[in-house]
Parts: structure tokens; C-alpha cells; sequence
């Protein structure tokens, strides 16, 4: 990582670092707590638009059916982003410079290629949800609100400074409560709920298992990998000299905030599953392609406050995601070609770096535009998605064994049993979607 950007007149570094973490003023009294930050964003973006469709579309599709893979998820997603955070944090480089140290470049060109090109349609499909939803608060030309909505993303993500774009997208968070909210508007029978999160429900139809590829690939995104572990970099470099050494108590700080970040992550999936249960799929609708189709059919059904309350929701979620897509492709691509890199850094110290951020940001805009099928970008992302998760795990795998890398922090044998779990999931529910007959 480069040298991070002088402090402006007036505000010594030490000042910057304990506005940006104010955590750090008062450490003796929160202990574990005084890192979080890096591992609640991940959890959050994890529920981003195309997330939210995919929920609604398997709540509404198999009403309690799927429910049984929250509890599943959470310890996968949490391993594997704990050894993303951990790789960041001890190997002090982001996830492509440590794969581009230890493999051979063919295996990180692909890795990058596929990231990049899964990021860049999840980004127009968010980009399309969150106009569409808006337009159903707000009745506004969809062209002129899509630059706009681009156009205030890219100046927040590239010209505010780091301490305050963070604290931004930690604000943002917020908007998934929306999702808890709507649970509070509908009608839930909990004694239902509580049997189909202990008793799965299997079905070996092409449906089925088709689902259960996308709700785990949604879950365990590439691009939070990446986007985790480089910001762990971010947080580290953000610190006072004095406090930049990897410590035990850091390392339990990180796992507390990823711990955090991926249970509120999939308590939203969670949320939107059931209401999407006893909402739309109650009432015969199992057609949901995206999150505002799912806005929109929740009005007449849960009433008007729901249906702005998720309207509202895909908006802010998509505020947060939508960054941390492109920030994520800026890592990989930096790393790959040795380019300055970081949120911390001006625009002209980073050039290449918020090159692609912006890049990425205007492919998404210009995808809505030429009319490209928001159900299609989807489809395209998660099957990228689905074919970069499993080597992407299997390569984080082998780095968080190598003393090399990560020095005293190793993984230990829960984590390489969570992380393989992980792997072995994503790459065999699609082995038996293929399998299976339509």
C-alpha cells in the first residue's frame, strides 16, 4: 500500500485518526469493539439490491423452504470473511497482491476477470433496482435520476475523504432495519418459522437446487472477499504508526466486527425471506426478478408502509453496495497491475485506482441505458459469481495456512473446517444443478 495523503493544515494525524475512529479514544472501556467498521460494511453490502431480489424471488417462489440455510450461512460467510479480514490484516496486502505473491498470474487473471465482470453487471442491476424503487416514492424520469444517483455515488466514493466516506457507508447501514421493519406490518406465523430454520426442507428439482446455488452465491460474494481484506489494509494504514502492529487483541477486535457485520447480513436475508413468504408467495405471486418488482408487489398486499419501507431500503442498500462493488474491482485491478491504490488517497496519487472505480460505475449506468435486462445482469453476475467463489476460497485456503503470509496467524483447524465447508458448498450445489435433469 502507498504512503497515505498528508494531513490538511491544521489537523495533526493523530486528530484525523481519532475522529476517524473515535473508538480509539476510549479503548480501555470498549476492548473488542474499538475495530469495528470494515467487517458491518461487508455484512451490509452482502444485502444489496440483487440480493434483495434474489430473496424475494425464493421466499415468494418456496415460501419457508430455504429458510433452513440460515443458519448454515452465517458460520460459512463468517469463516470465509474472517480469513479474507485475517489475510488483509496479517499479510497487510490486499486478496489479488497476496494471490498474485504465491500463484502462478494465469490463476490471478482469471480470478480478476471474473470478479471484475460479476461486479460490473451486480452493479447495473443495483443501479436499475434502486432508480426503479425510487420512482416508486418519487415519479421521476428514470434516465435523468440514474446519472444522477451515478453521478452523487461517484463523487461521494472518489472525493470525500476516507474518514468521512467510511462513516458514511457505516451510517448507510441503517437502511437495512427497514427490512426488520416490514416483518413488524405483515402477519408471520413464528411457530412455522421456527420449524423450517431447524428442519430442512430438500427437493432434488432443478428449481430448487438452482435456488439454493444462488441464495449461497449470494451470500458468499466474491467481491466482499476482496473489498474485506483491502479494507482491513485501509483500517491498518489508518492508524497511528504506534498502533499498526498486528496484536491478539486486534485480531478478536476484527473477528468481533465480522462476527457483527455477517449477523446482521443474514438477518436481513432472513427478514426478506419470510416476508417475501408470507406475503407474495401466500398470495400466489412467485415471479419476483428484482428488488423493486418486489417493492412494488408488496404494496397492495402488506400495505403501502411496507411497500415503502422495502422501496426505501433497496435505495440505501444500494447506496452502500453499489461503492463497495466498484471499490472492490478497484482493489483487484490495482493489484494486478501494481497501480497506487486506496480510498485514503487523492485521486491523483490513485489515479488508476479511481480510474476503474469510475469506469465501473459508468459500464452499470450505460448498461440501463442500452436497455440490457435487469433479470439478465443478474443471471450473468451470479453465474460469474458462482464460477470465482470456489477457486477464490480454495486459494484463500491455502494462503491462510502459509506461515509466509500470514506469520503467528495461521488458520487454525475451525477455521480450515468452515472455510472447506464453504468451498465444498459452492462448488457442489452447481455440480448438482448441472447434474440434475430440468
Amino acid at each position: 500500500m502507498p504512503s497515505r495523503r498528508a494531513a490538511p493544515t491544521g489537523r495533526t494525524r493523530a486528530g484525523r485518526l481519532a475522529h476517524h475512529h473515535p473508538a480509539h479514544r476510549r479503548r480501555g472501556r470498549l476492548g473488542l469493539f474499538s475495530h469495528l467498521g470494515p467487517g458491518l460494511i461487508t455484512g451490509a453490502a452482502d444485502d444489496d439490491p440483487s440480493g434483495i431480489g434474489t430473496y424475494s424471488q425464493l421466499g415468494a417462489q418456496f415460501g419457508l423452504g430455504m429458510l433452513f440455510t440460515v443458519p448454515i450461512s452465517l458460520p460459512l460467510t463468517a469463516g470465509v470473511e474472517e480469513l479474507a479480514a485475517r489475510l488483509g490484516l496479517a499479510g497487510r496486502k490486499g486478496l489479488a497482491a497476496l494471490i498474485k505473491e504465491s500463484f502462478p498470474k494465469p490463476v490471478l487473471y482469471a480470478a480478476a476477470l471474473l470478479v471484475t465482470a460479476a461486479n460490473t453487471f451486480n452493479i447495473g442491476a443495483d443501479l436499475g433496482a434502486m432508480v426503479a424503487s425510487l420512482r416508486l416514492v418519487i415519479p421521476i424520469p428514470f434516465l435523468p435520476l440514474l446519472i444522477t444517483m451515478t453521478a452523487v455515488l461517484l463523487v461521494l466514493e472518489v472525493f470525500v475523504a476516507y474518514h468521512q466516506y467510511a462513516r458514511l457507508l457505516r451510517f448507510l447501514t441503517l437502511s437495512l432495519f427497514a427490512y426488520v421493519a416490514v416483518l413488524a406490518v405483515v402477519h408471520v406465523d413464528w411457530a412455522a418459522v421456527a420449524r423450517a430454520l431447524v428442519v430442512p426442507h430438500l427437493e432434488l428439482s432443478r428449481d430448487y437446487l438452482g435456488g439454493l446455488v444462488a441464495i449461497f452465491g449470494t451470500t458468499i460474494s466474491p467481491y466482499l472477499m476482496f473489498w474485506q481484506a483491502s479494507e482491513e489494509v485501509e483500517e491498518t494504514n489508518e492508524r497511528p504508526a504506534g498502533e499498526r502492529k498486528v496484536t491478539r487483541q486486534r485480531v478478536r477486535g476484527m473477528r468481533a466486527d465480522i462476527i457483527l457485520g455477517m449477523s446482521t447480513g443474514v438477518a436481513i436475508m432472513f427478514a426478506i425471506l419470510v416476508a417475501s413468504a408470507f406475503t407474495l408467495g401466500a398470495h400466489g405471486v412467485t415471479n419476483i426478478g428484482t428488488a423493486d418488482q418486489a417493492a412494488a408487489a408488496l404494496r397492495p398486499l402488506a400495505g403501502p408502509f411496507a411497500g415503502l419501507l422495502f422501496a426505501l431500503g433497496v435505495v440505501g442498500t444500494g447506496a452502500l453496495a453499489v461503492p463497495v462493488l466498484a471499490g472492490s474491482t478497484g482493489y483487484a485491478l490495482a493489484e494486478v497491475f501494481s497501480w497506487h491504490e486506496g480510498l485514503s488517497e487523492s485521486f491523483h496519487a490513485a489515479r488508476g485506482f479511481y480510474v476503474v472505480i469510475i469506469l465501473s460505475m459508468l459500464v452499470g449506468l450505460a448498461l440501463n441505458v442500452v436497455g440490457i435486462d435487469p433479470i439478465k445482469a443478474l443471471l450473468y453476475s451470479a453465474a460469474l459469481n458462482g464460477l470465482a467463489a470456489p477457486p477464490l476460497i480454495l486459494l484463500m485456503l491455502l494462503l491462510g495456512n502459509k506461515k509466509r503470509v500470514v506469520g503467528k496467524y495461521r488458520s487454525g483447524v475451525w477455521s480450515n473446517l468452515i472455510v472447506g465447508a464453504a468451498f465444498l458448498v459452492m462448488a457442489g450445489l452447481p455440480i448438482l444443478f448441472l447434474l440434475q435433469r430440468a
